[in-house]
């Protein structure tokens, strides 16, 4: 599947099956400079293109998300650094509790609160009887 990303009146593919981009494909798809995307990863610690053997910037579906994120807050929302960092890791925490949320939903579908309350009871009788 792909998206398509207007700027400027040009329409740049972003594939969803498509594993990496290099930095100046980011930089077309984006159009955010390679010398400031450098500069967003030295700034924004949750962009971390992977570095292969020949060096060369590697960013994954999620780093361009990030950064298309970033640049919205910064050049759309008037934002600051410091205040798109706090937003970013805002974003962050709300999305590790929306995981959190899950596990602890999923976990505790296969549990039988009924037997748990009847086997608690039960403790607390022995409980009663050794004191």
């Amino acid at each position: 599947m792909t998206r398509l990303l207007k700027k400027r009146e040009m329409e740049y593919p972003i594939s969803q099956e498509r594993l990496y981009y290099r930095i100046g494909e980011v930089s077309r798809i984006t159009g955010i400079k390679p010398h400031v995307l450098r500069y967003w990863e030295s700034e924004f610690r949750v962009i971390k293109p992977h570095k292969g053997g020949s060096l060369q910037r590697l960013y994954r579906r999620k780093d361009l998300d990030l950064i298309l994120k970033i640049r919205k807050l910064l050049y759309e929302e008037g934002f600051t650094i410091s205040g798109a960092k706090k937003k970013i890791r805002d974003f962050e925490r709300a999305e590790n509790s929306r995981v959190n949320l899950r596990l602890v939903e999923k976990r505790s579908r296969g549990i039988d609160h009924e037997l748990l309350l009847a086997v608690q009871e039960e403790l607390k009788g022995i409980r009663r009887m050794l004191e």
